[in-house]
C-alpha cells in the first residue's frame, strides 16, 4: 500500500511479543518520509485510546512523524490491573513490555530508517527514561508529559537521550517532583517546560495543545531520519 503527498496510512495490527505477553494491540501511522517514529507509553489506567495521547499523536503526525500507539498491557493484564491497580506502577514491569515493543520495531523494515523517540505520561514516562537507560541508543529524545519520573530512582543517572520535562503549572506536587528528577537527570541537553495554568490531565482550554507542540519541537531537534521510509503494505 502506497502513501502519496502529505497523507499518512493507519495501521492497526498486533504486535507479537516474546512468551512473557501473548501480544499487545498497537495503532501505527506512518507518514510518507517520516522524520522519525515516536512511541507511546501511556500512564496508569490508561491505553492507547487516550484521548490525550491520540490528540497529541496528531500533532506529531501533522509534523511529520510516525506514531505508534500501543496497549502496555494485555486485557487479561488490564483486567487483573483494574482490581488490584499494582501493574500499572511496576515501573520495571513496564519498562520492559515497553523494550520488547521497540526492539520489535526496530527490526521491523519500515522503521530501519527512522530515529525513534519516547513519549510518555505518568508512570508511562518512568517507564520510557527506565527502558532508554537499560538500553542506551534505543532511542534518540524522549517527552514526558505530567510524568513521574522520580520513578525511575536511580536509573535517572544513566539515561543519555536528551529528555523534555513538560509539567502542568498548577499540578504542584508533581511539577516539585519532576524540578528534583531534573537535576538527578544524567542526559547531557535536558529542560523542564511548565505550561500555565495546565493541571495533571491538561485539560484546561489550550493547555494540551501547548504541550504538544512543545513535544513536537523537542522532537524536530532531535530526531531525524535516514532516508524516507518505507510504508508498510
Amino acid at each position: 500500500m502506497s502513501v502519496t503527498g502529505a497523507q499518512a496510512q493507519s495501521y492497526s495490527l498486533t504486535i507479537p511479543l516474546p512468551a512473557r505477553a501473548a501480544g499487545l494491540a498497537g495503532d501505527l501511522t506512518l507518514p510518507r518520509a517520516a522524520r522519525g517514529l515516536v512511541i507511546f507509553a501511556h500512564g496508569s489506567g490508561s491505553s492507547r485510546l487516550s484521548p490525550r495521547n491520540r490528540m497529541v499523536a496528531r500533532t506529531l503526525q501533522d509534523a511529520g512523524f510516525g506514531t505508534l500507539l500501543f496497549d502496555l498491557l494485555t486485557p487479561q493484564e488490564e483486567a487483573v490491573d483494574a482490581v488490584s491497580g499494582q501493574l500499572r506502577f511496576d515501573i520495571l514491569f513496564l519498562a520492559g513490555r515497553l523494550e520488547a515493543v521497540t526492539e520489535w520495531v526496530a527490526a521491523q523494515t519500515f522503521a530501519q530508517p527512522l530515529a525513534l523517540g519516547y513519549f510518555g505520561a505518568s508512570t508511562g514516562a518512568a517507564a520510557a527514561l527506565v527502558a532508554s537507560a537499560r538500553h542506551p541508543g534505543l532511542v534518540a529524545a524522549i517527552v514526558s508529559r505530567g510524568g513521574r519520573p522520580d520513578l525511575a530512582g536511580p536509573l535517572l543517572r544513566e539515561v543519555a537521550a536528551p529528555t523534555l520535562l513538560i509539567v502542568g503549572a498548577a499540578d504542584t506536587t508533581v511539577l516539585r517532583l519532576n524540578r528534583t528528577a531534573l537535576a538527578s537527570l544524567g542526559s547531557r541537553e535536558k529542560e523542564l517546560a511548565v505550561v500555565t495554568g495546565a493541571t495533571h490531565l491538561f485539560e484546561e482550554p489550550g493547555t494540551l495543545e501547548r504541550a504538544a507542540e512543545l513535544a513536537a519541537g523537542w522532537f524536530a531537534r532531535h530526531l531525524t531520519s535516514r532516508q524516507s521510509s518505507a510504508v508498510p503494505g
